[in-house]
């Protein structure tokens, strides 16, 4: 059905008649998979939005849905729209005071949150968000003996709602009908890199049309298998695991918890899948540990049959013609390693898989799709509605983000920045029209902040944030191009570099912080016999800087042979004493580097690296998951990296 007819609950119900016994969700719990059909999640949302109506939630008003993927949660968003409500999803692993501002800017009275952690979250925030009466629990355990005003179990509003629903039959149905397409479906937080966050405002045609976009782009099918495990305040798995769940009428499967998302996976098999970078980094990582361990025959097959396939594998994907004896010698590598690779990965099913929100490493990439994996590349944006550009299949490749898809036009400004004309742009910025006439022109195109360009195929290409792309000042390379986000990603297409904050621009050279993974680097460092007392001691061992320092040279051998970015080759490095983490503000919920709030914490140490000191004491405050605070000290190594002269393009 056209987006610009229909709305979310209208789909729900469809669904409902047409196939009510075939599986909408399904949910593990104590280890067995549970099956809801359409006809039950339809059930259960009438009963939930009857008992919400009852409580006084109103058409227009916003309501917060905090927690894991559960179907209860899902049934609860589609009840408040409904009524003609506005859910807005919240981090769960946000603290209570990153929740007070959401709450506060949206007059927020009304919250259903997943189980015990989240209800203390809530009941924190309350003391700064008076009007937040009402808090709605899916999971009961641990919550007995809470008696706080306006605090109660879903079940108990499920059970209220039934009897109003028999008592007005009609009702669930007429409140459906008042919905229209061009009502606010959703509204989801930006993650606020530079201050508070934004709310963006989404209706249900603007996220329908890009979810149907989406769906016609890859051919999905009712037939679909998704593994919903990402957070549904990310606008990413909110399209993936809501909108297409509604608009293909697929099966969403919902993990036990995150500890168990690997062993999920591969009892499910999906065949859509969605990850950023991190993810396909942390497989591919933890595949790289278990074959150094393993015996040398098998690492020997391993390595022969990985040789092969990165060869020809990537070929064969893309549909090109490879020679008779590659196809077999593959089909055998096929039988003994890749297949059981997918198989032990969860990805036996895949028939599409994305990547997005970052940049990928090309040998990633190559690693994925060598082993017959369709993974494929988007661009787009919480304010897109994620569906902006796609890679069709056999034109996946690892340096761009794919073709404008349906209902998209792109162009690029004077100063680099990509801008789109969409149907699926946000409404507005909520309580924002400052905010909302910067990205938004009179004549309806967006500005991305992005910076790219579109390059002879027709696929667009990402460079970095525009306010972030400056100018190297001073010293050899003056006035080069500085692209921070680049040489970052670059370094983190390492499997030992977990995180990086690059900086240089203003100045003569480039320097960086540097965060190890510590699973990688400590199974490298157990292999050579290198003890160590856990992470600030490891990331400190002369060993692991000279591996580190290896990296940095091999990107910036890369950089040389770049004539616009030779100049941000990697001068001085460090790798800091503590992982960046997002409770203590270096990263946004979205694992995104806040770079200036990170030179502001760690102002010591950027000028350190400036003033090409050997070493650096620091200091510095942290957070424990239970709110408490504490110290991490550690004097620092500060140490030099080889830069390359350019090199000249051949004439």
């Amino acid at each position: 059905m056209p987006a610009m007819l229909t709305t979310f609950p209208r789909l729900l119900l469809q669904h409902a008649s047409a196939r009510a016994s075939a599986p909408a969700m399904r949910e593990k719990e104590y280890g067995i998979w549970q099956t809801h059909s359409w006809a039950d999640m339809a059930a259960l949302v009438e009963r939930v939005a009857c008992g919400l109506h009852q409580a006084g939630l109103q058409r227009g008003e916003h309501m917060i849905v905090v927690g894991a993927h559960r179907p209860r949660l899902y049934a609860t968003m589609l009840a408040a729209q409904s009524l003609g409500a506005i859910p807005i999803p919240l981090y769960q692993d946000a603290v209570a005071a990153e929740c007070v501002f959401p709450i506060n800017n949206a007059d927020v009275r009304f919250a259903m949150v997943e189980d015990q952690e989240q209800v203390d979250k809530m009941l924190e925030a309350r003391e700064h968000c008076p009007q937040l009466a009402h808090i709605y629990f899916d999971d009961p355990r641990g919550l007995r003996n809470y008696a706080d005003t306006g605090l109660a179990a879903l079940d108990e509003l499920i059970a209220a709602g039934q009897v109003f629903a028999q008592q007005h039959p009609d009702f669930f149905k007429e409140q459906i009908e008042q919905v229209q397409p061009a009502d606010v479906a959703a509204m989801f937080f930006t993650s606020g890199t530079t201050g508070n966050p934004k709310g963006v405002v989404h209706t249900h045609a603007t996220l329908i049309d890009r979810a149907q976009a989406g769906a016609e782009f890859d051919r999905l099918s009712p037939n679909e298998d998704v593994l919903a495990y990402l957070p549904l305040a990310w606008i990413g798995q909110n399209i993936f695991s809501y909108a297409q769940w509604l608009v293909c009428g697929y099966v969403v499967n919902c993990p036990e918890s995150a500890a168990t998302v690997t062993i999920d996976l591969k009892e499910i098999g999906p065949t859509y899948y969605f990850a950023p970078p991190r993810v396909f980094e942390g497989l591919l990582t933890s595949v790289t540990i278990r074959m150094e361990d393993a015996g040398r025959l098998k690492r020997g097959m391993f390595q022969h049959f990985m040789a092969h396939a990165q060869k020809v594998g990537p070929a064969l994907m893309d549909g090109k013609p490879v020679g008779l004896l590659d196809k077999l010698k593959y089909q055998v590598g096929n039988w003994l390693v890749y297949g059981p690779l997918r198989n032990n990965l969860g990805f036996s099913r895949v028939r599409v898989a994305y990547t997005a929100g970052e940049a990928i490493g090309p040998d990633l990439f190559s690693f994925y799709r060598s082993i017959g994996i369709n993974l494929k590349q988007l661009y787009g944006s919480t304010e897109t509605a994620v569906f902006v550009c796609l890679q069709p299949d056999h034109e996946a490749r690892a340096d761009t983000v794919g073709v404008p898809c349906k209902g998209v036009e792109i162009k690029v400004a004077d100063n680099g920045e990509i801008l789109v004309k969409s149907s699926g742009l946000l409404k507005e910025y909520y309580k924002n029209p400052k905010a909302t006439a910067e990205v938004l022109t009179a004549d309806g195109w967006y500005h991305t902040s992005d910076a790219g360009f579109i390059d002879a195929h027709g696929h667009l290409k990402i460079i970095d944030r525009v306010k972030d792309v400056g100018r190297i000042k001073g010293g050899s390379h003056d006035g080069a191009m500085f692209a921070p986000k680049y040489v970052e990603n670059k370094l983190k297409f390492f499997p030992q570099i977990k995180e990086v904050v690059a900086y240089g621009d203003q100045r003569e050279r480039v320097c960086v912080m540097i965060n190890i993974d510590f699973d990688a680097v400590g199974n490298w460092a157990e292999r050579r016999n290198l003890p160590y007392a856990g992470y600030t001691d490891l990331a400190q061992k002369p060993e692991v800087y000279q591996l580190i320092k290896e990296c940095i040279e091999k990107v910036n051998a890369d950089l040389a042979a770049d004539e616009l970015l030779a100049g941000s080759q990697v001068s001085r490095f460090l790798v800091l004493h503590k992982e960046l983490d997002a409770d203590d503000g270096e990263l946004t919920r979205t694992n995104k580097v806040r770079r200036g709030f990170i030179a502001e914490k760690y102002q010591p140490l950027v000028d350190a690296l400036y003033a090409d000191k050997a070493e650096q004491y620091i200091e510095t405050v942290v957070k424990f998951e239970d709110g408490r605070t504490g110290k991490v000290s550690a004097t620092l190594k500060l140490s030099d990296a080889q830069t390359f002269a350019p090199v000249k393009a051949a004439a």
